[in-house]
């Protein structure tokens, strides 16, 4: 595995195209053991991680499918806390313009962003899915570290040769992602994460979005 960190992190970039080919038990298995050294409060490591593939992912995908199309409300465990403002809205419209504009869609034309968002529910044909969700036992805090377990993942798929979607709508229909693994109601599913080998004749793959200047973001004082 020669990727560096900086690497890795510089060539992660959200895959809404994957090929068929499935990852192998072994690779699969390297990666996910990498990202277990992801950090946690005190160490308590609350990440649950479920992973879809086969004809297990081709079930949930057909019904995600169809609840999309039926229109079947989401149910997730967690929600939002209402509309977003600036600049985290101006950053959100900028990023779909992006992909559109890759995928050759215009702003106007919104049955073809209604078809870009469905692609979603598809998992960008990816062969592989996996939901992450915590016990109720633990509080919105925990949640930090689900999402530093997320990064370590997606970084670690990168370093061997993997792309990666990170998807919130896949934690539209928790109780689907409950009755397929057969878990208990206690455990809450926050949001899944497609993944796989990309497919680079994709356009929507040719979409890279830029980060705002660090000092938005970062603030320094001596």
């Amino acid at each position: 595995m020669e990727v560096s960190l900086k690497d890795a992190v510089m060539n992660r970039h959200s895959v809404r195209g994957f090929q068929s080919r499935q990852v192998p038990e072994a690779k699969l298995k390297e990666v996910f053991e990498l990202a277990q050294w992801s950090p946690s409060g005190t160490n308590q490591q609350p990440w649950q991680v479920y992973v879809a593939s086969g004809q297990t992912l081709e079930n949930l995908r057909q019904e995600f499918i169809r609840r999309s199309k039926e229109k079947v409300p989401s149910n997730q465990d967690y929600k939002s806390k209402g509309r977003l403002a600036d600049p985290w809205k101006a950053r959100q419209r900028g990023c779909a313009k992006v992909l559109y504009d890759a995928m050759g869609i215009e702003w106007e034309d919104r049955e073809g962003r209604a078809r870009a968002a469905f692609r979603n529910f598809e998992m960008f044909d990816a062969p592989h899915v996996l939901f992450l969700g915590m016990h109720e036992y633990f509080s919105m805090n925990s949640a930090a570290d689900l999402g530093m377990y997320a990064q370590t993942l997606m970084l670690s798929m990168t370093a061997h040769g993997l792309a990666s979607c990170a998807q919130g709508t896949m934690g539209h229909y928790p109780d689907l992602v409950r009755e397929t693994f057969d878990i208990e109601d206690e455990i809450k599913i926050l949001f899944g994460i497609s993944f796989g080998y990309e497919d680079t004749s994709v356009p929507a793959n040719n979409a890279r979005t830029i980060r705002a200047p660090l000092e938005e973001n970062v603030f320094f004082k001596n």
